[in-house]
Order: structure tokens, then sequence, then C-alpha cells
């Protein structure tokens, strides 16, 4: 019996034509395994509506086209459930496809669905809020703010409110009590990871793992500007763990005070509490994943 896939295609996320995306899908779906619609979202928010009512029609994979935005709305609304997750990857960062090993190229990311390799991936929960790959609350969750509002998408986009919004920042003052041992600090950087990447290659964890039952604390303490090329470098070459600035925990629970109530989640900027319960779902959803 063939298995049944939406895709959800956002058309205004991230770059390059989505138009394209469907005669691509009807070219490299293997249509002996598969049979599939497209629905096109409308509104924030439209594709977790659709993506749960496909879990409750029973669809098989629902498959999230667009960035990690996109992502976060289909993943997060199949969580708990049979229906599988699926990525073509066609927004600014992508960061969870490329921890995934979904190509970017969409024709290659089609071939992956072909594949049909599943796992059963960790999710984050903050207080009522879920997550799946990256969360943060200090500069990333100001540059994900200012990118959500911004008139142009693409990589250098993020490079240029990176640069910009550094000069002006002021670090996040955080307090984390992990099973009773508390660590106060400022931070430029506190980060949540599930996954290892923001996206484009800046991976700020290297050894997260999404299917070992816990979740990394990632913080970046204060430096000066004239440090800031060689700590971006590391990130790109997935050495941050080596900085001198850094510090990564792997825990499962943990309570977070933080002094500002900016947050991102998958790169989706949102507003939160002060006071922060966070902890990891472990294997609470079926994603496909790359060619092994």
């Amino acid at each position: 019996m063939k298995q049944r896939i939406r895709f959800i295609i956002n058309p205004i996320s991230g770059v390059g034509k989505k138009g394209e995306i469907p005669n691509l899908i009807e070219a490299h779906l293997d249509h002996d395994k598969f049979e599939y619609d497209i629905a096109i979202t409308e509104y924030r928010d439209h594709a977790k509506i659709i993506a749960k009512q496909s879990s409750e029609e029973g669809i098989d994979i629902v498959c999230a086209v667009g960035g990690d935005g996109s992502v976060h709305e289909v993943g997060t609304a199949l969580i708990g459930t049979q229906t599988k997750l699926a990525i073509l990857p066609a927004g600014s960062g992508n960061g969870l496809a490329r921890h995934m090993g979904i190509p970017c190229n969409i024709q290659k990311a089609i071939e992956c669905i072909n594949h049909n390799d599943v796992i059963r991936m960790d999710t984050v929960l903050v207080n009522d809020k879920p997550f799946l790959g990256v969360g943060g609350y200090g500069l990333d969750a100001i540059i994900a703010k200012k990118f959500d509002e911004y008139h142009k998408r693409g990589f250098w986009t993020y490079v240029k409110l990176v640069f910009r919004e550094f000069w002006k920042y002021n670090p996040v003052n955080i307090s984390i009590d992990m099973n009773g041992e508390i660590k106060q600090m400022p931070v430029v950087l506190c980060t949540i990871a599930n996954s290892s990447e923001f996206g484009n290659g800046f991976v700020v964890s290297p050894k997260s793992d999404v299917t070992d039952g816990k979740i990394e604390l990632c913080i970046l303490k204060p430096f000066s500007f004239w440090s800031l090329p060689s700590v971006a470098y590391r990130f790109f070459r997935k050495t941050s763990h080596k900085s001198r600035f850094s510090e990564i925990i792997s825990f499962q629970k943990a309570k977070l005070k933080i002094s500002h109530k900016q947050a991102h989640y998958d790169g989706e900027p949102f507003d939160v509490r002060s006071e922060l319960n966070i902890q990891v779902i472990p294997s609470s959803l079926n994603i496909l994943i790359g060619k092994k």
C-alpha cells in the first residue's frame, strides 16, 4: 500500500523560486511508493494547523517545504503522533535539515524521502512551548527577531544583522539551576541545543545528538569585537566547544532565569517569561533523515 504525503509549502520563506517545487516533486518522488497532495500556507501558523489536521486524517508523512520556521510549525504539530515529518529545505538557514543530513538541493532532498529512512528524535519543551532543534535567549534571539522583520532573506542578511547588532548588544544575565547546582553569569549566547546548528553551517553544539535523550546548554561568554572573527571561525569549523569563551553542558531538565524576555525557538522569535523550565522529551517525533 502506498504511503500518503502532504507537502506544506511556505511561499515566502527563504530564497529561491518556490513555484518550481511542485514540478520537482512530480518529477522525482517515487510514485510507486507514495501518493501526495500539496497545501500552500497563507499566514503565520497556518502550517501548524494543516499539519495537525493531516495527522488527524491519518496522513503518513507531512513534509515541510521552507525554512526552519516552517519546519518548526509543522514538526511541533506532529510531536507525539505517528505521522512522520519530512523536510524539503527551502529556507535561509535550514539548520535541522543540515543536522539530519538532508541536502539543500530540492531534487536530492526528494530522493531522501524516496529512501524513507526514519528515526524517532527527541524534542524540547520550555514551559508550554516545544521546539525541535535549537532555541536561544541571547544575541541569537535578537538576530532572529530582526531577521523576521527584515525585508530581505538569505545568508548575507544574517551576516549584516550580526555585525550591526553586536555593537549595540548588552550581555544577558542568566541563572541556570541544574539539579540544585546554580550558575549565574552574563552571556552573549545562551542556547539550548537538541541539534547541532543554527543553519548555514553555523554549528553551536558540535556533539549534540537528537536521539540521546539529552540536550545541551551552550554558553558564549562576553568577548571583544576584535575576537569576533576568530569566534565566528570556530563556529563554522565545528570547534566552538574548544573556545575559551564557550561552555557546553549536557542535561535533561533545568530551570533558567533570564534578564529579558526575548527568545527564539528554531529561529522563530517569541517573548517568554523570565523563569523557564526546560526539559527534553525523548523519542517524541518521527522524522525522515538523509541517506546514511
